[in-house]
């Protein structure tokens, strides 16, 4: 293991390390300072960080609120679609065109205070690894980040803490829907995220691409805060989505947590939770607009990716695509070399389950059971 990978698994502050001081108390309330022993470390750095975020969030909304309150942005993009169907590809994809901002790394994981810390983006690169431990997809401070990251300290109204606390794992489902939340918790995320998206629209000046899993159960949500936004989807055989969620489960969980991991149930919730997702996602998708929202399968995106990209830009009306072809092409050509995980072949029990509980998305998309 290398000191990079000591540093993200066993002391570094994971998911939490852009909290305030008081909402980082309050949520270890919450949970009875249920912190065990190997991560202790981890809770004395979030403790130490959530000082100084404390700090300068104070020094940032007094600096720059009013700018923010006063911005207008753009109605974002959001890209929608299960873990490991391909949204941080295409996500990264989107995000080479020049015309588009979105948040890195920094940004999300520093919501509060990443205008006035720049200078800890040097120091936070130097700590991480040079791709993600789910798979090999490069790991920078600049690259692409899902906003889910940014609303978890923000507003600890996230599925990211049922990585972080997985005692209470069932309870921080909830809000990967909100489904049976309060409208006080509803309101909360969403004036965040409104928030949030006026912040990095002040701060870039351009039109966001956002990417976040399990904003593909909320687009009610989301439309609620950003009537005009559109949507790009996109779903990958559910066999392999399975199996991927799986593996990454296990390799990143051991990034965020505080509580020992138990993953003798991880097959059951990965069916669980994309069960709740995509129930939510077919019910509400009817709600968006007709020409926003646009639908990709990755198969054809890997195999057509320029073809693809040209479809999305035409079907969602995002410009001239041959203004980006170059950069696209440019950008596709320095991946190419890229690996895909190998995983052995799916059990028959958990590949029946999957066929089983899964069955309207292999209808959906014409995916073989």
């Amino acid at each position: 293991m290398s000191w990079r990978e000591l540093f993200a698994t066993r002391l570094g502050p994971g998911a939490l390390c852009g909290i305030k001081l008081g909402d980082w108390l309050r949520l270890l309330v919450a949970n009875r300072f249920g912190v065990d022993p190997p991560y202790w470390m981890r809770a004395a750095m979030i403790t130490g960080a959530s000082l100084q975020n404390s700090l300068f969030s104070w020094w940032e909304h007094w600096r720059y609120d009013a700018a923010i309150a006063a911005t207008r942005p753009d109605p974002p993009l959001f890209v929608l679609g299960i873990w490991r169907s391909g949204t941080t590809h295409l996500h990264n994809l989107l995000a080479r065109d020049a015309r588009f901002a979105y948040p890195d790394f920094f940004e999300v994981f520093y919501p509060h205070t990443f205008v006035s810390t720049r200078f800890n983006r040097g120091l936070l690169a130097m700590f991480l690894p040079e791709v993600r431990p789910q798979d090999n997809v490069r790991m920078a401070i600049s690259e692409p980040q899902e906003d889910e990251f940014a609303l978890n300290c923000l507003t600890q109204l996230s599925w990211v803490l049922h990585w972080t606390l997985p005692r209470r794992g069932e309870f921080y489902e909830r809000y990967m829907t909100f489904r049976g939340c309060t409208s006080d918790e509803i309101g909360r995320w969403q004036e965040a995220l409104r928030w949030y998206v006026k912040k990095l629209t002040w701060h870039h000046r351009k039109p966001l691409v956002l990417k976040s899993p399990a904003h593909t159960g909320r687009v009610k949500l989301l439309l609620e805060v950003f009537p005009e936004a559109r949507f790009v989807h996109i779903h990958r055989n559910p066999y392999h989505v399975f199996q991927s969620s799986v593996h990454s489960a296990r390799k990143a969980i051991p990034w965020w947590t505080l509580q020992r991991p138990d993953y003798s149930g991880l097959e059951e919730a990965t069916l669980r939770q994309y069960e709740k997702i995509y129930e939510a996602y077919f019910e509400e998708r009817g709600l968006i607009p007709a020409g926003r929202l646009h639908e990709i399968r990755y198969e054809d995106l890997e195999a057509d990716p320029v073809g693809q990209m040209q479809g999305l830009y035409e079907g969602l009306q995002l410009g001239d695509f041959d203004v980006f072809e170059a950069t696209l092409r440019q950008y596709l050509d320095s991946i190419a070399g890229y690996e895909k995980n190998r995983h052995r072949e799916l059990e028959p029990k958990w590949k029946a389950q999957v066929a089983e509980r899964w069955r309207r998305s292999f209808d959906e998309w014409g995916y073989a059971v």
